[in-house]
């Protein structure tokens, strides 16, 4: 659990006593197996017979599954190495034993959101006729998880998030029938202050107002007494998946998200939290860049239909979605300028068979003829999008990825640049941002399509975190996401060339143990 959140701990009251008795009950229930190994020796050779023939089954099992190998191997090792130790741990901490009722929740929940999900045919064959390969990257979203693409969508591109919390402030001032906001942190301090005053009004004028966050994201900001707060103000709040005395796989699945959406009719999202160092109030790790999107029209409905799945998949209070999605357009001035756009809001969780955010990357890297410019606070990625971005770089696209210069975790930070000899030695090239941490997570290509996302490249976000994206087919957007970059460029250092001899840069041991284990965390 050491690398799930990437807020640094502030001086606020909050919970984080909870998290280190989780912490310490976790530890508790790995010297109680190792315990009663311990006592089951006089037994050992029989057992071990067992658990060698259990432990030929369990991977056996394992190596015929669909999941990606990098999340296989590190269990299957163990299991074959350590059985009568490996196995315990695998049936308690590997399996998603506790979240099958979990599952059958949120799977209900999205069926019914899948029947509000219905693909404008005009749309997509406009789109079609435009240009087949980015058309085929929205078919993905639509085929697969049931996001359609929607045009009649103004997406305005805020390069900092500082520009993006006045937009949010500002959106938020407008509402006049309900406040969607879902965020992976909050912190109770200036930036959120601002925004509270405003929900707080919104409520008391009767707006409907909901504010959803998660635990961990959130535990080292807040405390209980925030969500009975925010109730007597008026608001309604819930907490994503608190931590819990024992712990459990599900306790590993956070809610990543940022979104907020306002009347159907606007939503904001990127990649900040609702916490000072986001928008640099606060410098734990030098300058924080962070960048974000305002959208307005039809593809809001996403986005509304995304949060409501969340809320509801923790307690149900929605039996109809349709008060919040029938939204009558005609009084909102966005269409100028839009006819040419096109937005489609999607949502990622560990849940799904498909793994959406790593499978809309591989698209855009595929489809990728010029240049494809990333941004990403960290760099921890799978064999499939290892190769792809090389081979687009041997192809000859342009390939940069902007990590951070100063690191918010030094082991995570180590295993990023890790990772970078095997890219620069095929001709991606590495930026780290120079003044301090990267945290956006953006994608630009061929200055036709960009991606502004939640999602990191690595393994938690990829995997194991819920998670949202914006796909976005608009050429003006596109060129501002890309000038972005060439002024990030020029703030950062091009490390390609500390990096350019892959066998100087051999991996030491410690860095081939934190590779091999950091699927799991």
């Amino acid at each position: 659990m050491s690398n799930i959140r990437t807020e640094k701990k502030t001086s606020a009251k909050n919970s984080a006593s909870r998290l280190f008795v989780s912490v310490f009950m976790f530890i508790l229930q790995i010297v109680w197996i190792e315990a009663l190994v311990y006592a089951l020796r006089e037994h050992a050779e029989r057992l071990n017979l067992i658990f060698i023939v259990i432990a030929i089954i369990v991977v056996l099992k394992m190596y015929v599954k669909t999941s990606n190998a990098a999340l296989r191997t590190p269990w299957i090792i163990a299991i074959l190495a350590f059985p009568i130790m490996g196995l315990p741990l695998y049936f308690l901490y590997g399996q998603p034993i506790i979240t099958k009722k979990s599952r059958a929740k949120f799977q209900t929940i999205t069926d019914y959101m899948n029947q509000f999900m219905v693909q404008d045919q005009g749309v997509a064959n406009r789109l079609d006729s435009t240009d087949k390969g980015i058309s085929n990257e929205f078919k993905y979203l639509y085929r697969h998880i049931a996001f359609p693409v929607y045009d009649e969508t103004k997406v305005e591109y805020h390069e900092r998030a500082e520009d993006g919390l006045e937009s949010l402030i500002e959106t938020l001032e407008t509402a006049k029938t309900f406040i969607f906001m879902e965020y992976h942190a909050i912190e109770d301090a200036t930036s959120f202050g601002r925004i509270k005053d405003v929900l707080i009004r919104k409520a008391a004028a009767g707006v409907e107002v909901r504010l959803f966050y998660d635990d961990v994201g959130s535990i080292f900001f807040l405390n209980k007494d925030f969500i009975k707060e925010m109730r007597a103000k008026g608001i309604q709040c819930r907490v994503f998946n608190p931590v819990g005395v024992f712990f459990n796989m599900f306790m590993n699945n956070r809610d990543h998200r940022k979104i907020t959406v306002v009347d159907g009719i606007y939503a904001v999202t990127g990649g900040y939290n609702l916490a000072d160092e986001y928008f640099n109030i606060t410098h734990p790790y030098g300058e924080w860049y962070d960048t974000g999107i305002k959208v307005t029209g039809k593809a809001v409905k996403n986005y509304t239909l995304i949060f409501l799945s969340m809320w509801n998949a923790i307690k149900l209070s929605d039996t109809d979605f349709n008060k919040y999605i029938d939204i009558d357009f005609s009084e909102v001035k966005y269409l100028t300028d839009t006819s040419n756009a096109y937005v489609c809001p999607y949502a990622d969780g560990p849940f799904g068979k498909d793994r959406v955010g790593e499978n809309v990357y591989l698209n855009m890297i595929k489809n990728a003829k010029t240049y494809v410019y990333i941004t990403t606070p960290y760099l921890i990625i799978t064999d499939e999008m290892r190769r792809e971005l090389t081979l687009a770089a041997r192809r000859g696209v342009d390939v940069r990825i902007v990590t951070p210069g100063i690191p918010d975790k030094k082991v995570t930070y180590s295993m990023t640049r890790s990772y970078y000899a095997g890219l620069v030695k095929h001709g991606v090239k590495i930026y780290e941002f120079t003044p301090g941490f990267m945290h956006a997570k953006q994608w630009v290509c061929d200055d036709e399509i960009s991606a502004v996302n939640t999602i990191n490249m690595d393994f938690r976000s990829l995997y194991h975190h819920f998670e949202n994206g914006t796909l976005i087919y608009d050429r003006e957007v596109a060129v501002k996401v890309r000038q972005n970059f060439e002024e990030i460029f020029a703030r950062s250092e091009n490390v390609s060339l500390k990096y350019s001899d892959y066998k100087k840069q051999q991996l030491r041991m410690s860095q081939c143990i934190l590779r091999l284990i950091s699927p799991l965390f």
